[in-house]
């Protein structure tokens, strides 16, 4: 298991704590991501998001597991969402090691 760059560790954790948008570069595509999840799933460190915008293989919005060391041009925006969204799958609770999960909406 690769261990996450420093600075996209502490902007993935300031992200989930104050309920803020990403913008990402994952597989060559610049995506818009609410990050909800962040930990360790079958050996190797993801973020599990829901992506609202930018290029993508698939339907949008939709959910997207993204493999944390392929991640580059880690921004975090301004704009924030309302928190855990209800998810059509266990994905939230199949986790090794769970680093950070995003708060249910007040």
């Amino acid at each position: 298991m690769e261990t996450p760059d420093a600075s996209i560790d502490e902007l993935l954790r300031a992200a989930i704590d104050q309920k803020r948008l990403i913008r990402v570069t994952y597989k060559h595509k610049s995506r818009v991501v609410e990050p909800h999840d962040y930990g360790v799933h079958n050996g190797c460190i993801k973020l599990l998001g829901y992506q609202v915008a930018g290029s993508s293989s698939g339907p949008l919005p939709n959910w997207r597991w993204m493999e944390v060391p392929s991640l580059s041009d880690l921004h975090l925006l301004e704009q924030t969402f309302r928190g855990r969204r209800p998810s059509a799958s266990d994905k939230h609770h199949q986790w090794d090691q769970l680093f950070k999960r995003v708060a249910p909406p007040e």
